[in-house]
């Protein structure tokens, strides 16, 4: 059993114009944890030229509890959980300095072959020494794929991915789906509440100079970007935000 834990100062990148951590922010955190797991096992990005494998990310599925100001410390754990062939699954936790539970979120993770391009398996060699856990902070074994809803034909936002987006895999960097999601919301929906639960569902990757449509619809209490390519034949994410 392995459960890394690790401290972070939430900085200035980490926060909004409220002084609080955002969603965002949070999100960094996680994804430094758990890149930091794979680095302790040499299966972190700096074996990728060995290896020829890298962990590419399916879902988010986060609930903030709480949030802190920048200069706090918080503690941020995390531990592989179910795997089989083709996903495995890896959750979170964050506590701030009293010890008190801020954050849960829960993540859905594919193995891709970088020589290929293609979906590798995970073996038992692989996922064993990362030492998975039983426990779930949501108690699922997976996380439900997102389905799109009706959306209008005109999308509410269009950007094209810039360099600054794309990520080690090539593709945008999957928490830049999360701010180009925020900048299709209404006015009157981004600025009502904060958002303290949400789920990114990611399918096709968006690369460099891929103009993206993002379309906007509130159903079931809740708000949904879905983002396809310019002429609609792909989709590449589900972002839905709970207000």
């Amino acid at each position: 059993m392995a459960i890394i834990s690790k401290d972070y100062r939430v900085e200035i990148g980490h926060i909004g114009s409220s002084n609080f951590i955002t969603n965002h922010g949070f999100l960094e955190l996680l994804e430094n944890v758990a890149c930091y797991h794979s680095d302790t096992i040499k299966f972190g990005f700096n074996e990728i030229s060995k290896t020829h494998l890298s962990w590419v990310l399916l879902h988010w599925k986060v609930k903030v509890l709480k949030r802190v100001r920048y200069g706090e410390t918080v503690t941020v754990k995390t531990w592989a959980g179910y795997a089989n062939r083709f996903f495995t699954m890896r959750d979170f936790e964050v506590y701030d300095k009293n010890g008190d539970l801020i954050c849960i979120a829960s993540s859905k993770w594919a193995l891709v072959n970088t020589s290929t391009k293609g979906i590798a398996k995970i073996t038992d060699d692989i996922i064993a020494p990362y030492k998975s856990e039983e426990k779930s902070v949501f108690n699922e074994k997976d996380i439900a794929k997102l389905k799109a809803p009706q959306t209008s034909s005109l999308p509410s936002f269009v950007f094209k991915v810039q360099r600054k987006d794309i990520d080690v895999n090539k593709h945008m960097h999957n928490i830049c789906y999360l701010d180009y999601a925020l900048e299709a919301l209404p006015e009157d929906i981004y600025f009502s509440n904060e958002i303290n639960e949400f789920e990114i569902m990611y399918k096709t990757g968006a690369k460099l100079g891929n103009e993206v449509h993002c379309y906007y619809t509130h159903e079931d209490d809740a708000s949904f970007v879905v983002m396809k390519s310019a002429d609609g034949t792909a989709l590449h994410a589900i972002v839905k935000l709970i207000l």
